[in-house]
């Protein structure tokens, strides 16, 4: 069975150490990792659905105090992965099925649009960017590497709607993106169909879409692409009580 990886560090080893003299450059750089890695934590499914966040063991994990903690978790909560509830710390955010159908409904004629654009005004050096990060995916998942696979993947999503050149299409991405990312994340393990592979062969044509400017194409592919994934959440969503005992 496939394991989540984390990517937070073991209990009381600090981020990164304090800043030499209090610089706004080492406290942006410290406030930047510790944003990261809280992310993946809860992206990568440390924390049920639903479920309060730590703040103490968290802490305590990443060796810092609770002012930058809660400063990252104001930034999670902008995109949507999870919620503040008014002196009662935070949860994790827990969509339920139609929440997941209209969130990637509208992400896939987002990524749609973008693949169409893009084909119209990517260079060849940003092709050439992308198909790096496919082939450091691809690395990640031959040695099933999870967390590596969907931080190459989300970037190579990423790229294709920043080459569409269109910063309301980015903003408008970038908000939903954050609220699906965790769901996104766990699709890759969804019982019933090989999800990882078959989301490898979807990029395999994403790529070559994108390498010819095939505009129509890519964007049929990348709306596909997201309606598989789709598919995918709903069913790993289902697993949880499909799996559990019988009520007495």
């Amino acid at each position: 069975m496939l394991q989540m990886k984390s990517t937070i560090p073991d209990t009381g080893v600090p981020i990164a150490p304090p800043a030499a003299n209090g610089g706004d450059r080492q406290e942006a750089s410290l406030h930047g990792e510790i944003l990261l890695r809280l992310r993946d934590y809860v992206v990568e499914g440390n924390i049920p659905e639903g479920a309060r966040v730590p703040e103490r063991q968290l802490c305590e994990m990443f060796g810092i105090s609770r002012t930058p903690l809660r400063e990252a978790l104001k930034v999670l909560a902008a995109e949507g992965l999870i919620e503040l509830l008014p002196n009662r710390g935070a949860r994790v955010r827990q969509l339920g099925q139609r929440d997941l159908e209209e969130l990637f409904d509208v992400m896939a004629g987002l990524e749609s649009l973008a693949g169409r654009l893009a084909c119209e005004t990517i260079t060849d050096a940003e092709i050439t960017a992308i198909e790096q990060l496919h082939y450091e995916m691809y690395g990640h998942y031959l040695h099933r590497d999870m967390h590596g696979y969907f931080q190459a993947n989300q970037r190579i999503h990423e790229s294709i709607v920043a080459a569409a050149r269109n910063e309301t299409l980015k903003t408008a991405y970038a908000n939903f993106a954050g609220r699906i990312r965790r769901v996104r994340y766990s699709a890759n393990f969804a019982r019933k169909r090989q999800r990882w592979a078959e989301a490898m062969r979807e990029h395999e044509a994403i790529l070559d879409a994108l390498r010819r400017r095939a505009a129509s194409e890519l964007s049929d592919i990348l709306f596909q692409h997201l309606r598989n994934k789709r598919a995918a959440a709903i069913e790993h969503l289902a697993e949880p009580e499909e799996n559990a005992p019988a009520s007495p």
